[in-house]
């Protein structure tokens, strides 16, 4: 359960402008792209930042345009938005998004949703921007990819990948490690997996493996709403959570699956969890939560031992957001009422429907959460969980909408793995689990009590 309010903003300090232009060789013969950038708004502080890009295919075959990811490099961790203002190749094929790095710095990583370049063609002009979410005036001029100048030109402090691989420029800083080393030995202190192979909500495995579906009454989402364990399921060796409403709360169902124990602290926590956008039946735009998540009771308000690490996938929005957004949130405490959150929080805003697998390592003083290996999210400092947790998942209404008859929406999970005391890349959980499932493991806990 959250509220997410807040943002970290961190101030710039204002170096010397740094202006590079240089060739930088080609990944392959075959292969190779080379990246013009021009700015439209130079100076060192801007209202937004403007940069113009061309992507140039030198090689001798085609670059499908899915495999190249363009990665701009900022200073400091405000939050930002991304817009495409006109692109030859049309803005709907362009996203873009901001992913965090080590030390306080952050990039831009452009993609494509379609497309190719062949030999010789260059994109034409993609003239992109983006801003403070607050549209504060911000310091570019001690971005590492910024150059003040106003003509296209090679530019090698913007780096190109293709298939993963670096195919153009110069990287800087700390770039996301999707398979960091693990520490210690395999299972570290104890290992937790469940592949979800239980009959029904009833079924009496659940509490002697140490769950609990929820029946009790109270928040997050609707009040008046029914926890049900008539809406948790799992066919297919899937945990399954179907969440309901009539557009009242006496008709609204929701659903959670959680630990009876709370003896998760340190470690990495995986789980593969299909979001989705739309329910399975009834009218859309209802403001969901589906979730994956660690939790400690808050005793009082503002209780300092209170701890919280969420995913959180608002399909329809929420929280004052309009359309789908997932949440990477870290809880110090909170209080109810009048409402106060310490928190901090990283997100994206786009679909996330389909499976994925989520990834929270909690080690050393910080809270990493990955998303399909990639780092989506580094938190620490207050927001360093103290206390042993549950593990959870639930989906609940944040609101009701009031629109005509029954709708159903549904988040599944397909495993969950849990190393105490232990950094596992997410390559190797997947390596792990698929070790258990060819074993014939359908469950295992050896994480001791605290």
């Amino acid at each position: 359960m959250s509220r997410n309010f807040g943002k970290l903003f961190l101030s710039l300090a204002i170096p010397a402008i740094l202006i590079a232009v240089s060739l930088v060789a080609p990944a392959s013969a075959a292969q190779a792209v080379r990246l013009q950038y021009r700015t439209s708004a130079p100076g060192a502080s801007t209202a937004q930042a403007e940069p113009w890009l061309r992507l140039f295919n030198d090689g001798t075959t085609t670059v499908p345009l899915g495999q190249v990811k363009i990665r701009y490099y900022l200073t400091g961790a405000e939050t930002y938005r991304f817009a495409c203002s006109w692109a030859v190749a049309g803005c709907a094929t362009i996203t873009g998004r901001f992913a965090p790095q080590e030390g306080g710095k952050q990039y831009l990583e452009v993609g494509f949703t379609s497309g190719s370049l062949a030999p010789g063609q260059n994109t034409g002009d993609m003239q992109l921007r983006f801003y403070r979410a607050d549209w504060q005036t911000f310091n570019q001029g001690d971005d590492y990819s910024y150059g003040p100048g106003t003509s296209y030109a090679d530019w090698d402090r913007i780096a190109v990948y293709v298939n993963g691989q670096l195919a153009w420029g110069k990287p800087t800083g700390s770039e996301p490690d999707p398979d960091p080393t693990p520490t210690g030995p395999p299972g570290g202190s104890g290992e937790l997996f469940d592949d979800f192979t239980y009959s029904a909500s009833n079924d009496p495995r659940l509490a002697q493996r140490g769950w609990t579906v929820r029946s009790s009454a109270g928040g997050p989402g609707v009040p008046g709403a029914t926890w049900s364990p008539s809406g948790v399921s799992f066919p297919g060796g899937l945990l399954t959570l179907d969440s309901s409403t009539n557009g009242t709360a006496a008709g609204t169902v929701q659903t959670e699956l959680s630990t009876t124990s709370r003896k998760f602290r340190e470690g990495t926590y995986a789980a593969r969890v299909r979001f989705s956008d739309a329910p399975t039946s009834g009218p859309d735009g209802e403001h969901v939560v589906q979730t994956f998540f660690t939790i400690t009771p808050l005793r009082y308000n503002l209780d300092p031992d209170y701890g919280e690490l969420d995913f959180e996938y608002l399909p329809n929005g929420g929280w004052g957001e309009p359309s789908n957004i997932l949440y990477a949130t870290s809880w110090e405490t909170y209080q109810g009422d009048p409402w106060q959150a310490v928190n901090t929080h990283t997100a994206e805003r786009t679909s996330f429907a389909g499976w994925h697998d989520l990834v929270i390592q909690v080690a050393g003083g910080r809270i990493k959460y990955y998303v399909d290996g990639r780092l989506f999210a580094d938190h620490g400092d207050i927001y360093y969980p103290e206390t042993p947790m549950w593990i959870m998942f639930n989906q609940w209404f944040i609101d009701l909408q009031g629109a005509t008859g029954t709708r159903t929406y549904r988040q599944q999970v397909d495993y969950l793995y849990h190393s105490k005391n232990e950094v596992v890349a997410p390559a190797d959980v997947l390596t792990r689990v698929a070790a258990l499932r060819a074993a014939g493991t359908a469950f295992k806990d050896t994480v001791p009590s605290p």
